[in-house]
């Protein structure tokens, strides 16, 4: 059978038309779609304050620009959770901040309330919560903080684009946010991202740094699309079977980690990189517009898996499944189970034929890059132990039921090995 890969890629089929309609027209780059994305963004997230699209490539100039444009004292503090992408804390200290790291909820895997709360200083200016693999944070006590501290708050919705919280948007809850349109994200423009703000003066200075990137050129605007169109082919089941698949079956036995080749390099990224620079273009605005209107059905289908996996894992002995509290709606970015063996349950997984994977943010607290000299983050270690197991909505019916089937499988055998 065909392999299936840890990550998919949400294609909107209307992709092709889209991109040749605005060669033709000469707006691969410029054009009407930019201003018609944004509103049409605004209006999903329900119409309360300012968007703006920014950059080209990466979402995390959203979050540069937003910290640019509060103009916090340099040296500020900002609580950032212990567990997220490496890329975050180092965006604050690029805008001459200090991120201060606070320790996560393990159930939940986002920024524990309580840990923010002792993480406050007189020197804090700001709290950064990841809504991450999906699901929001326990907003109300962080906001509740920030406001008892006067601290701005800017949520982190790499990867939550459609949860809500108690009926609202992520997104929506803070003083800003910022959101990632990169390939495996809920929205996928191969690149680029958006700011929200809730202050109008405020989300003038974004427009402003965001208006003071280039324009990329029509060489490059293609050249992401030529590489999102490989990207795409080479992680469907089909392909992946005989392009990166053998590569992980292969790791599995010697112990190596291919996929860090894959990600983009830790190090201090001061100055900003080149390729961080440029302007979100209209050819990924159109696209963004399409994708929107295909997101519900996106996210639904990607319950419904998760659902699936659900009945299939839920009675497994050591097996926890991932819990979602009251008053939250998960999408399933990442389906992440906890499991008393990881490292062997992945190893067994990939040599079947399904790339379930060990976590892959990090543990920023314990990451050379930082130096952290504070607390240890016991639950974001714990996190990582939790595995991804493949949930999204690309997959069949049938490969999602072959995914759930083999986990359960081969938990059974490594609980009755170990007894």
């Amino acid at each position: 059978m065909a392999a299936i890969a840890r990550f998919g890629t949400r294609v909107v089929p209307e992709l092709p038309q889209i991109i040749k309609e605005c060669r033709e027209r000469g707006q691969l780059v410029k054009g009407p779609y930019i201003e018609a994305f944004e509103e049409a963004f605004a209006t999903l997230l329900g119409g309360s304050g300012y968007v703006r699209t920014c950059s080209t490539e990466y979402g995390r100039m959203a979050l540069y620009f937003i910290l640019k444009a509060m103009d916090l004292p340099a040296g500020s503090e900002v609580i950032v959770p212990a567990l997220t992408f490496w890329v975050v804390p180092e965006i604050v200290r690029v805008a001459g901040l200090t991120p201060v790291f606070a320790d996560i909820d393990p159930v939940t895997f986002t920024l524990s309330p309580q840990a923010a709360e002792r993480a406050v200083t007189p020197n804090t200016r700001a709290i950064l919560p990841t809504h991450l693999y999906g699901m929001s944070c326990d907003m109300d006590p962080i906001l509740d903080t920030a406001k008892r501290h006067n601290l701005k708050v800017i949520e982190d919705c790499a990867h939550s684009l459609g949860a809500t919280y108690k009926g609202r948007m992520t997104g929506t809850l803070g003083d800003a946010s910022f959101f990632s349109f990169q390939a495996f994200k809920p929205l996928n423009t191969y690149g680029g991202g958006l700011a929200w703000v809730r202050d109008q003066a405020i989300a003038k200075r974004v427009g402003e740094f965001a208006d003071g990137e280039e324009w990329p050129t029509e060489k490059r605007v293609e050249s992401i699309f030529s590489s999102g169109k490989w990207q795409h082919m080479f992680i469907r089941p089909k392909v992946f079977t005989f392009s990166l698949f053998p590569v992980w079956y292969v790791a599995s036995f010697t112990g190596s980690k291919p996929e860090e080749r894959l990600w983009e390099k830790v190090r201090p990224l001061s100055p900003l990189p080149e390729k961080y620079r440029g302007r979100f273009t209209n050819v990924q605005a159109a696209m963004g517009l399409a994708g929107l209107k295909h997101l519900p059905e996106f996210i639904e289908r990607t319950r419904h898996h998760a659902r699936m996996l659900d009945e299939i894992l839920g009675d497994v002995p050591g097996l926890v499944i991932p819990t979602t509290p009251a008053g939250r709606e998960h999408v399933y970015y990442q389906y992440c189970p906890y499991v008393p063996d990881s490292e062997t349950l992945v190893k067994r997984c990939i040599r079947r034929g399904v790339d379930v994977a060990p976590m892959h943010v990090d543990i920023c607290s314990e990451m050379p890059l930082f130096g952290w000299k504070g607390a240890a983050m016991p639950g974001a270690r714990k996190a990582a132990t939790a595995v991804q197991v493949p949930v999204y909505e690309s997959l069949s019916d049938e490969e999602i039921t072959r995914v759930g089937r083999l986990v359960r499988q081969q938990m059974l055998r490594i609980n009755a090995s170990a007894k």
